[in-house]
C-alpha cells in the first residue's frame, strides 16, 4: 500500500502532459510496427505476424523498468554514475571492432548470446549528454573565469566530444557519429564557456577533423565508403530508381498514394517488398501511406509539443546539470526527427537513424525512454523544491 501511495505521489509530481503524450506515442508506434512489419516477418523471415511487435514490446518493458529506476534516482548522483556509464559504453563501442556484427555496411551491432543484439552508439547519446552536463555544472565558474586551468577542462570536453563519434565513424555508422557530434556542438554553443574560448575550440576541432580525415584516407585509401558516398547522390531519387534512389523513391510513392486521407490502417502497398525493412527507419512512409497527410500532421504536432515541454523543464530547472541535460535530450530527439524525415523526404542524404517513438529498434527505444525518465526526474525535483519552500 505504501509503495502504491509513493508511486502515486511520484506520478503527481511528473509533467503529466509530457507523460501522457509520450505513452500514447510509444503505443501508437508499437501498433504501427505490427502493420508495417507484417509482410516482412511472414514472407522474408518466416516468423509470426506479431514477431516484431512482441520484440519491441519486450524492449519497451525493459525500458520501463530502467525508467522507473531513473525516475527514483536523485540527480545529485549523476556526477559519479555518468563517468562509470561513459566508460562502460566506450568499452562496448570498442568491443564492436573484434565482435561487432555488420548490418547495411555499418559494424554497429554487438551480439549478446541468448539475448539478441545491442547498439552501443545509441546508448552513447544520452550517456554523453549527461556526462557533458555534469562537467558544465562542476566547472561552471572556472569556464567563465580567466583561470588558465579552464583549458584542461575544455580539453577533457573535446576528448568526450570526439572519442566515441570517431570510433563510431570508423565502424561506418555515419548517422550515429553525426548525431553525437551535433548534440555535443549544440551543448557546447549553449555552454558557460567564454565566447573567445569557444571560437578557439571550434578552430581546434576543425583542425583535428581535417588531420583525422587525412590519417584515415592515408590508412585505408578513402574517407567515406562507396555505400556512404552513394547516399549523397540524393537529388531526383526516382531518376535513379534502379540504384541509389530506390528506397527514397518508394517512400515518395507511399506518401503520394496516401494523399490527404490515407489508404487505411493495414492497407499499405509499399510494405510489400518495395521498401526494405519498412518497420525500421522508413516507417513514416508506411504511416503516411495508411493515414494520409491530415492525420500525420498530428504526429508533427506531438513532436513539437514534446520538445517544447522538455525545453520548458530545462528553463525551469533549478540546477545547471538539469538545464543542459534537458537541452541535450531535446536536441537528441530533434536531430533524430530531422535526419530521419529529412532523408525520407529527399531533403538531405538518407541515413539509417530511427524515428523517435515510431521505428522498430530495441536499443534506441530503451535509450529514448530512459532519456525521458531523466527529464521527468528533473521536473520532480523542481516540484519537490517548491513544496519545501512553501512549507
Amino acid at each position: 500500500m505504501k509503495k502504491l501511495l509513493s508511486l502515486q505521489k511520484l506520478i503527481n509530481k511528473m509533467d503529466k502532459p509530457l507523460l501522457v503524450v509520450t505513452i500514447l506515442f510509444f503505443l501508437f508506434g508499437l501498433l504501427n510496427i505490427v502493420t508495417a512489419s507484417s509482410r516482412e516477418a511472414v514472407v522474408r523471415y518466416e516468423v509470426s505476424t506479431y514477431y516484431y511487435f512482441f520484440k519491441q514490446l519486450e524492449m519497451l518493458l525493459i525500458g520501463f523498468v530502467l525508467s522507473c529506476f531513473l525516475i527514483n534516482l536523485k540527480t545529485k548522483y549523476y556526477k559519479n554514475l555518468s563517468v562509470i556509464a561513459y566508460f562502460i559504453v566506450l568499452l562496448l563501442v570498442l568491443l564492436l571492432f573484434p565482435f561487432g556484427r555488420e548490418v547495411n555496411g555499418a559494424k554497429n551491432w554487438l551480439p549478446l548470446p541468448g539475448i539478441g543484439t545491442l547498439q552501443p552508439s545509441e546508448l552513447a547519446k544520452p550517456v554523453t549528454i549527461v556526462l557533458i552536463s555534469v562537467i558544465f555544472e562542476q566547472y561552471y565558474r572556472l569556464f567563465k573565469s580567466d583561470n588558465p586551468k579552464r583549458y584542461s577542462k575544455i580539453g577533457l570536453l573535446l576528448i568526450i566530444f570526439i572519442l566515441i563519434p570517431s570510433l563510431t565513424f570508423i565502424q561506418k555508422d555515419l548517422g550515429s557519429a553525426l548525431i553525437i557530434l551535433a548534440i555535443c556542438a549544440i551543448m557546447f554553443l549553449a555552454s558557460p564557456i567564454k565566447r573567445l574560448d569557444k571560437l578557439k575550440t571550434i578552430c581546434l576541432v576543425i583542425g583535428l577533423l581535417i588531420m583525422g580525415s587525412m590519417i584515415i584516407v592515408l590508412k585505408r585509401g578513402y574517407l567515406l565508403s562507396p555505400a556512404q558516398l552513394s547516399r549523397f547522390d540524393y537529388f531526383n531519387p526516382c531518376s535513379k530508381y534502379e540504384t541509389t534512389g530506390y528506397q527514397v523513391c518508394n517512400g515518395f510513392i507511399a506518401l503520394n498514394e496516401g494523399g490527404l486521407f490515407g489508404l487505411g490502417i493495414g492497407n499499405s502497398r509499399q510494405k510489400y517488398s518495395y521498401i526494405p525493412e519498412p518497420h525500421t527507419d522508413s516507417i513514416f512512409a508506411i504511416i503516411g501511406e495508411e493515414y494520409g497527410v491530415i492525420k500525420c500532421s498530428f504526429i508533427f504536432l506531438a513532436y513539437i509539443f514534446i520538445i517544447f515541454r522538455i525545453l520548458k523543464i530545462a528553463t525551469n530547472s533549478n540546477t545547471i546539470r538539469g538545464r543542459f541535460i534537458c537541452l541535450g535530450i531535446a536536441s537528441y530527439i530533434f536531430l533524430h526527427i530531422f535526419i530521419n524525415l529529412g532523408g525520407l523526404f529527399g531533403l538531405i542524404p538518407l541515413t539509417g537513424v530511427p524515428l523517435p517513438f515510431l521505428s522498430y529498434g530495441g536499443t534506441y527505444a530503451i535509450s529514448l525512454m530512459c532519456s525521458l525518465a531523466v527529464v521527468q526526474r528533473f521536473h520532480i525535483e523542481k516540484k519537490e523544491e517548491k513544496f519545501k519552500l512553501n512549507r
